[in-house]
C-alpha cells in the first residue's frame, strides 16, 4: 500500500496535464465528428436528389410535373402503381428534409452547431457516421475553441473529483500490519 501512495505522489503531479491533454483531443473531435457527418449527409443529398432528377425527367418525358406524375400513381387502380407514387413522394420529401438539415448546419453558429445536430440528427447516419469515424485534430479555430472547451471541462473534472479522491486515499491511514507471532 505504501508503494501506491508514493506512485501517488508522484503521478498526481502529471495525472492533471495527462486529464487535460485527453480533455482537448476529445474536444476537438466534436468538430471533426460534425464535419464527417455533414460529408455523409451531403453524399446522402447528392444521391437523393439525383435518384429524383430521374423521376423528374420522366414526368417530363409525359408534359407532367412531377406532383401530377405521382398524382397519376396516386389514382391508378393497380396496388403496385400506387406504391411507387408513394416512393416518388417519400424520395421528395426526403430530398426536402436533408437539405434543410444541411442547410440548418452548415448555417448554425459555433456555439449553436452542437445543439443544431442534436436537434436534427438522423440516427442512421449518426451510426454509420460513428463506425467509420476517424479521430482528428482539426486545425481550424473551431477544432482549438472546441480542444479548449474540452480541456476546461477536463481540468474542472480533476479539480473537483480526481485530485480531491487523490488526497483523500494518499492521507488515509496505513492498515496496521500485523505482529508476527
Amino acid at each position: 500500500m505504501c508503494w501506491i501512495k508514493r506512485l501517488l505522489v508522484v503521478g498526481e503531479k502529471y495525472l492533471d496535464r495527462a486529464i487535460c491533454v485527453a480533455g482537448a483531443v476529445l474536444g476537438a473531435q466534436g468538430p471533426e465528428f460534425m464535419q464527417q457527418y455533414l460529408q455523409r449527409l451531403g453524399g446522402q443529398l447528392d444521391e437523393a436528389r439525383r435518384q429524383l432528377e430521374i423521376w423528374r425527367r420522366v414526368a417530363r418525358e409525359f408534359g407532367l410535373s412531377l406532383e401530377e406524375l405521382t398524382a397519376r400513381y396516386g389514382a391508378n387502380t393497380d396496388p403496385a402503381v400506387v406504391r411507387g407514387g408513394g416512393v416518388v413522394r417519400d424520395l421528395a420529401a426526403r430530398v426536402d428534409g436533408l437539405a434543410a438539415t444541411e442547410a440548418a448546419l452548415r448555417g448554425a453558429s459555433l456555439w449553436t452547431r452542437p445543439w443544431v445536430l442534436l436537434r436534427h440528427l438522423d440516427w442512421g447516419t449518426a451510426h454509420a457516421t460513428w463506425t467509420m469515424f476517424r479521430p482528428a485534430v482539426p486545425t481550424t479555430t473551431e477544432g482549438l475553441i472546441y480542444a479548449a472547451v474540452g480541456l476546461g471541462l477536463a481540468a474542472a473534472l480533476y479539480q473537483g473529483g480526481v485530485k480531491p479522491l487523490c488526497r483523500r486515499w494518499r492521507r488515509a491511514p496505513a492498515a496496521p500490519v500485523p505482529a508476527p507471532l
